[in-house]
């Protein structure tokens, strides 16, 4: 920016006198500002609305026009301490029989107790005593299920060494100073998860020497009555459940059986297992559905009825200084607030939302509403504000306003459960063909969006030329004032000179 000294004859404040000549065109520029504002405020808003509206149409309601998204069964264990079950859709009704024989193990090998002086820097070398020398290469072979993994090592290799190399061949080990001893274990339950060492047969015995040094080669150091102190096994298991007379194994103790997810947790124990209709999770699915939705048509109904903000612009950068950040961010609040004040497109997906829930549909001959359902709305006077539109459970617990009458959505499943599914499928699918239609593409708006967000960023775009040009009109303004008065300021500095120059002529007569 060039630096201009002004008013230096004519003693005039010219910043000044320019800015004023300015300031409409200022005023033009500063008011496209806070209309782009304000409309990025909308933006915002409409990006977080969206996403709500999005989340229910393409997760809950999609989900609730499948049949299967109703109907759930419930296992029940005689004995919940010996078997957990969990019934999935293709689950039979009725009773069966359990027997836990065997729960899965893992293997694990606590190595013979070493030497008290033995530290995890202790070398192979030291606790051989000597008879592998620090250069002397010794292996042996870690098989986990069907993988060997070869362990090298020499003389000059610690204990540590030892353990970092098992570890990475796909074992649990650690090597505890305190008490002296290798612990080793598979890192799953299971037969084909469980662990072996295998020596080399050419290495004259160094391998084999190297295991029984460590504590941990099973054919010298397990513990007896005349070595207390030695190593023990377990050996990796399967479990193994007979369910119905039919014997299932399973390197967890989870199984997976026609629609029934088992998890054995007690041995040699027997169980029956109840499985039936879950009527509590179709009217939790209901009671969820609704609990969502209003509370998305709630908080529609709020920002379309929100408060004016009339009066209220976003504020220039002076405006601002003027203001402490508090009084600034409430300022700015109530604008955000009332941003989608009787916004139309909130008016036309809150009333497709409602023109739907009011729909009646056919089952088995018969067209039936919500309110055959004991669902309906409070009414528009009995109802909070914004909360008009908010569906009720007659009897739901949790619903104050509801909770006194007679819960006829619980009797209607328990009785028939076929016709309350049909319903809400029928009214879900509806819902979400209406929803989908309202989100498709057009030349305002993109695919799952229900506002005009390519209008909305041509409009933003177009503020941005605007402003561009503004701001050049401006700069072009100010150029042309600044010439003027330095012409003045020229002129009047000539004519000074001049008027100097005649007095000195008059001074020297």
């Amino acid at each position: 920016m060039a630096m201009r000294i002004t008013g230096m004859n004519s003693g005039l404040d010219t910043e000044s006198i320019i800015t004023e000549l300015i300031k409409a065109k200022s005023v033009k520029k500063d008011n496209l500002v806070k209309a782009q504002k304000k409309l990025e405020y909308k933006q915002e808003a409409w990006k977080t609305l969206n996403s709500k509206i999005y989340s229910l149409y393409s997760k809950t309601i999609n989900n609730l026009t499948y049949t299967s998204a109703y109907k759930k069964q419930k296992a029940t264990v005689s004995d919940s301490s010996v078997a957990s079950v969990i019934a999935g859709e293709d689950a039979v009704n009725g009773i069966q029989n359990l027997q836990v024989k065997t729960l899965a193990k893992s293997g694990y090998l606590t190595g013979a107790q070493l030497s008290g002086s033995c530290t995890s820097k202790t070398t192979l070398s030291e606790l051989t005593a000597n008879r592998l020398g620090e250069s002397d290469a010794v292996s042996f072979k870690v098989k986990v299920g069907t993988k060997e993994t070869d362990i090298n090592l020499t003389g000059a290799s610690t204990i540590d060494d030892v353990v970092k190399q098992l570890r990475e061949a796909g074992v649990n080990a650690n090597f505890d100073e305190k008490n002296g001893r290798m612990f080793i274990s598979a890192k799953t339950t299971g037969k084909v998860a469980d662990f072996q060492f295998i020596t080399a047969t050419d290495d004259n015995g160094k391998g084999f020497d190297l295991l029984t040094s460590l504590g941990i080669n099973e054919a010298t150091c397990m513990a007896s009555t005349d070595n207390p102190n030695g190593a023990t096994r377990v050996n990796g298991e399967d479990a193994q459940i007979i369910l119905n007379g039919a014997v299932f194994e399973s390197s967890t103790n989870t199984f997976e059986i026609n629609g029934l997810t088992i998890t054995a947790m007690k041995e040699n124990e027997t169980v029956t297992i109840s499985t039936a209709d879950d009527y509590e999770a179709i009217y939790d699915v209901i009671k969820n559905f609704l609990k969502e939705y209003n509370a998305l048509v709630n908080e529609m109904d709020k920002l379309y009825n929100a408060d004016s903000a009339k009066g209220y612009e976003p504020l220039t950068d002076e405006e601002r200084e003027a203001l402490s950040d508090k009084e600034a961010e409430k300022w700015e609040q109530k604008i955000k607030d009332s941003i989608l004040r009787r916004d139309s497109n909130i008016s036309e997906v809150s009333s497709i939302m409602r023109s739907v829930m009011m729909k009646g549909f056919e089952v088995n001959g018969e067209t039936m509403y919500l309110s055959n359902f004991g669902i309906g709305t409070m009414g528009y006077f009995n109802a909070p504000d914004n909360e008009k539109n908010a569906y009720h459970i007659d009897g739901d617990p949790d619903d104050e306003n509801t909770m006194g009458n007679a819960d006829k959505l619980k009797t209607m499943i328990a009785n028939d459960p076929e016709t309350v599914i049909s319903f809400f499928t029928q009214l879900t699918r509806e819902l979400y063909s209406e929803l989908g239609e309202k989100m498709k593409s057009s030349d305002y708006s993109s695919f799952n969006k229900v506002y005009n967000d390519k209008q909305m960023t041509k409009e933003y775009d177009s503020y941005k030329s605007k402003i561009a040009e503004q701001e050049k009109k401006i700069t072009a303004a100010e150029d042309k004032y600044y010439k003027q008065f330095s012409a003045m300021e020229t002129a009047l500095a000539k004519l000074q000179s001049k008027e100097t120059a005649i007095s000195g002529l008059f001074g020297g007569m």
